[in-house]
């Protein structure tokens, strides 16, 4: 056996003092914490892969809007709790541009990320019809969305898509909804962390039967337009972003700043609900929030307890990036495509040691190269593969955090830097001699 890069007791130890008792069940910021501590205390440089944070620049024409409106005094101003107008209009405007979809300035509203999106979304889903009380994920897919659920006490059921693809979703999905209590579907597409993209026939699926039982769908959007084997970056001519939206008016899109414009730090996103849910009155809702429809009392009632609106500077920011999208002023997707790039990288190095790609295929053809990717090594449970490489240096969260039943791992490319590619491959190497296949 050759010495691993990092003390395998400096690591387990580590472990231990966390209190982990099962490594596969270790969170995102529980890996975390143990690489930056590893790394500090071995002076060895860790390739850090579970965190899922932007590694580019945020963009410019954001933060020149945001340094401005700042200057002009809006820090002392209350932002309107329905949003910036001028936001509502370009998030209204971005919609058609990019997923070809009509949904009204008064349907978009802003939201501290995609996270207070997801929390208000839930809450209003939940608590609009009674004998509706459960929340249906398509996996694998964000882990904090479950938390959010869980402080919510709202209950939620959950499959792994990965063998029900295609023609096998519509009988796997209405098992679920034809119970009758299914009050909201909720997947990221692409897909955290599997970067699956649902097809237009899948997508169909789902809608036709979220209209048929009445859910709504919830579809995060998180990673806007990243499927790069698609041209997705012209405004207002097709390909679009593929939506649910094409297929029923039950639905919520979740437009984040973070990913897609590197916007992170300032919190910002469009939580753009369909004209007609947003006007929709549901009985338990209005008996509770005397007679307001569904849009307004997600606005007026569930973001004013949350938080009395977004951040009104970081609206200002979103508004001038979705406008200078929409007007072809800023490629987003050509900056963000940095991270198919590194993605590819690392899968040709992983792959040349032995691992293989877990959800390697969409529909038979090959997985897109992105934000994410997914691995495992034969012989390896995802704990054991997880903990193992820790000692080489490299963290990364297991997918059974994420709802998937695969055994692996999810890497993320947002951190890499050019000289750990090289890096990468020499610990790799080491990891495949000491555990042959």
């Amino acid at each position: 056996m050759k010495p691993t890069p990092i003390s395998k007791q400096l690591i387990d130890d580590a472990i231990r003092d966390y209190g982990i008792q099962d490594f596969a069940k270790a969170t995102i910021r529980e890996v975390k914490s143990i690489a930056a501590f590893a790394e500090k205390e071995s002076g060895v440089e860790f390739i850090k892969m579970e965190m899922g944070i932007p590694g580019l620049p945020a963009a410019k024409v954001g933060v020149e809007a945001q340094i401005h409106a700042l200057s002009n005094g809006i820090a002392n101003s209350y932002p309107d709790i329905q949003g910036y107008p001028e936001l509502k209009k370009q998030a209204s405007r971005f919609v058609k541009a990019f997923i070809g979809v009509d949904i009204a300035p008064e349907g978009c509203v802003p939201v501290c990320g995609s996270m207070q999106g997801t929390f208000a979304s839930f809450l209003t889903c939940s608590q609009a019809d009674k004998k509706k009380d459960t929340v249906l994920f398509i996996d694998p897919g964000f882990p904090v969305q479950k938390m959010q659920l869980q402080v919510q006490g709202v209950k939620y059921e959950t499959f792994d898509v990965y063998e029900f693809r295609g023609e096998k979703l519509g009988s796997k999905l209405e098992s679920y909804l034809k119970k009758g209590n299914i009050c909201a579907i909720v997947y990221s597409n692409p897909n955290n962390p599997a970067w699956i993209c649902l097809s237009e026939q899948e997508l169909q699926t789902i809608g036709s039967l979220a209209t048929r039982y009445d859910a709504i769908v919830m579809e995060d959007l998180a990673y806007f337009a990243m499927d790069f084997r698609k041209d997705l970056s012209t405004p207002f001519q097709p390909p679009y972003q593929p939506t649910v939206a094409r297929y029923t008016d039950n639905y919520i899109l979740l437009i984040s700043g973070s990913k897609a414009f590197s916007y992170a730090g300032e919190r910002i996103g469009v939580t753009c609900l369909s004209n007609s849910l947003f006007h929709r009155h549901y009985d338990d809702l209005a008996a509770r929030y005397e007679g307001l429809p569904f849009g307004l009392v997600f606005s007026t009632r569930m973001l004013y307890a949350l938080s009395s609106g977004t951040s009104h500077s970081a609206q200002y920011a979103m508004a001038a990036m979705l406008k200078a999208a929409a007007d072809g002023e800023y490629d987003f997707r050509s900056e963000v495509a940095e991270y198919g790039r590194r993605a590819h990288r690392l899968k040709e190095i992983f792959c040349r040691h032995g691992f293989r790609v877990v959800y390697d295929t969409d529909l038979g053809e090959p997985i897109a190269d992105g934000f994410y990717f997914t691995i495992g090594y034969p012989g390896m449970t995802s704990g054991q593969l997880a903990h193992e490489l820790m000692y080489y240096g490299v963290s990364a969260i297991c997918l059974i955090t994420t709802g998937s039943h695969q055994e692996g791992l999810r890497v993320c490319t947002s951190f890499i830097r050019d000289n750990q590619y090289e890096l990468l491959e020499e610990r790799m190497a080491i990891f495949a001699e000491n555990n042959p296949l």
